[in-house]
């Protein structure tokens, strides 16, 4: 019997080599953002929208930042200049980018997903040193912009997302992002029909003329050619919308097609961008450039959620009393973004609006009485903090927040400073004090951990703190427990940390005999992780050593901001 001819011809091969190619990283689809014109329009939120509006319609999405910058993480950067410094599970220390992106997308990223020049650079020089180039030259061209790829495909492959979006940081035309472009145009040189270019420019009105002027945008975008990319979509940054007009101009001088210029005016909340970019059809023409259909119907969460925001009737007046309260108004939304974002969340979620007073501290220690103003307030937070200034401002507002029965809510240095005022007010050590502020004191119920004086005796301040996600078991019956509920597993929960001191060991059995309860503590029993007062003595007097914000999200609301909230409604009620 002959024997079947088994070889391939052409066209089967032809055929073969099509199936394979589908499964590969080639279909992975790339989006880059880029900025343009000035810093500050909103290429993040514009990212992190996209994200939230391709996932809704049933994608696998991953968001990727990258800063300019030459430090190799955020934490070294001041964040009363910088904005706030975003602490990932594992222990990365990132730009407040990082956390709108999981705030929208609510979910939890790697720290594949952020990188800045200083990270990349020191891995490439790391590396030259080690011999890994085998003695070749090693140029920013191809060996950063191979890292910059490299490390791309590695946040593919650790999220098993279908879509990337990649912001990069900074304005179109700096030096210091350039070779962040130049890696995309290399990308897109590989995949040409997988890879987009979005371009978020600002489109000034000018008092005088009162005109919207394109002119700047239209420069940008030639600035963005001159790298050997063209722009596939616009989101044009205005503080009133486009009119059609204008969006023919700059189709017209740039080469976007006019449904591709997006209009982004300035909005009451940032979680209204997603729904108004579906209104100006931003996802038909991302899906279409890339020769994709949605799998499911978009937003329904998301517009629920907004909806919720926009019929909240009750009003909740909440004091924040911290230390950078000083330096500009302009600060804060930067330095405390997720506090003020996790508050809204649970406020949202409880049918209420939360008006957030801004208080420093220091004008308690210059004019006490001013303290008495904290009975017009529904409740208090003591955010986190460094160092000694404006301390004692901030002991005397926590005695009067539980002497006064006011829901109280301190985060990190704030859970610190009220075990410090507890200890003096009701223990009666008068000289209890954190070593942070004075090492000397004979009852330092605040010590830092034996780990980290090495660090610092060596001078290696970046990323030596305790950071990242840690595990903790909740106490029963507390008012910790309760406000977990089905969150935690067997009591059990994982929340985010970025500190060096803790609750001193020495003191832990007798503050608790004189009434404070540690509900909360790591799996060895070793760190305090909460700190709070009985219901019997205080409705809501709660700090946590971590920063619960971090893992806030607005259709997640953390539980512990909820039950702060609830608590300042009923102190409203009274």
């Amino acid at each position: 019997m002959p024997q079947k001819n088994t070889k391939k011809t052409d066209k089967e091969k032809t055929a073969t080599t099509r199936t394979t190619s589908t499964k590969d990283t080639h279909t992975h689809k790339y989006i880059f953002v880029v900025g343009g014109v000035m810093s500050g329009v909103g290429k993040g939120v514009t990212t992190a929208s996209i994200g939230t509006i391709l996932q809704s319609k049933g994608f696998r999405v991953s968001l990727i930042k990258a800063d300019p910058y030459l430090n190799v993480d955020a934490g070294t950067m001041n964040p009363t200049e910088h904005g706030e410094v975003f602490v990932l599970d594992s222990g990365l220390e990132t730009d407040q980018d990082m956390g709108n992106y999981e705030r929208f997308l609510n979910k939890s990223l790697l720290p594949e997903n952020y990188m800045t020049n200083g990270m990349v650079f020191k891995y490439v020089i790391d590396k030259e040193r080690a011999l890994g180039y085998k003695g070749k030259c090693v140029e920013p061209v191809y060996h950063i912009t191979e890292e910059i790829l490299r490390r791309i495909k590695a946040s593919i492959e650790k999220t098993d997302s279908e879509i990337t979006i990649f912001e990069i940081g900074g304005t179109v035309g700096e030096y210091q992002n350039a070779i962040f472009l130049e890696a995309a145009r290399m990308l897109r040189l590989k995949h040409p029909k997988d890879v987009m270019f979005v371009v978020v420019s600002y489109l000034p009105v000018p008092g005088t003329l009162g005109e919207m002027k394109t002119k700047p945008t239209q420069n940008a975008v030639r600035q963005l050619n001159s790298y050997g990319i063209n722009a596939d979509m616009i989101i044009a940054r205005s503080h009133i919308p486009l009119d059609h007009k204008r969006k023919e101009k700059i189709a017209l001088s740039t080469g976007v097609p006019v449904d591709n210029v997006i209009s982004a005016p300035d909005i009451e909340s940032i979680y209204d961008v997603p729904i108004n970019f579906e209104n100006d059809g931003l996802s038909e023409r991302v899906l279409e450039h890339f020769g994709i259909q949605a799998r499911q119907k978009d937003l329904v969460q998301w517009r629920a959620m907004v909806a919720r925001r926009k019929n909240t009737k009750k009003e909740l007046k909440i004091a924040v009393i911290g230390k950078y309260f000083d330096t500009g108004d302009f600060v804060l939304s930067d330095a405390y973004l997720s506090v003020i974002e996790a508050v809204k969340f649970s406020s949202w979620a409880s049918g209420a609006k939360t008006k957030l007073t801004w208080i420093n501290s220091k004008e308690y220690e210059t004019s006490p009485k001013k303290i008495s103003e904290l009975k017009n307030f529904d409740g208090v937070i003591v955010p986190g903090g460094f160092g000694e200034s404006g301390i004692e401002g901030v002991i005397m507002a926590i005695k009067f927040a539980r002497e006064n029965k006011i829901p109280y809510f301190g985060l990190c240095y704030g859970m610190q400073l009220a075990v410090i005022e507890y200890c003096r007010n009701v223990l009666g050590w008068k000289d209890a004090n954190t070593a942070e502020i004075n090492p000397k004191a004979e009852h330092l119920v605040i010590d830092i951990m034996p780990e980290q004086k090495k660090l610092l005796e060596a001078g290696k301040y970046g990323a030596s703190m305790r950071l990242g996600a840690y595990t903790a078991f909740l106490k029963k019956g507390t008012i910790a427990e309760k406000a977990y509920g089905t969150e935690s597993v067997g009591g059990k929960i994982s929340e985010r940390h970025r500190h060096r001191y803790e609750v001193s060991p020495e003191y832990i059995a007798e503050i608790e005999h004189g009434g404070m309860v540690f509900s909360a503590t790591s799996p060895d029993g070793r760190l305090m992780e909460i700190a709070e007062l009985p219901k019997s003595v205080h409705p809501f007097f709660l700090g946590s050593q971590f920063h619960p914000e971090l893992k806030a999200r607005p259709l997640s609301p953390h539980p512990l901001f909820t039950a702060f909230v609830q608590a300042c409604l009923k102190n409203k009620a009274k």
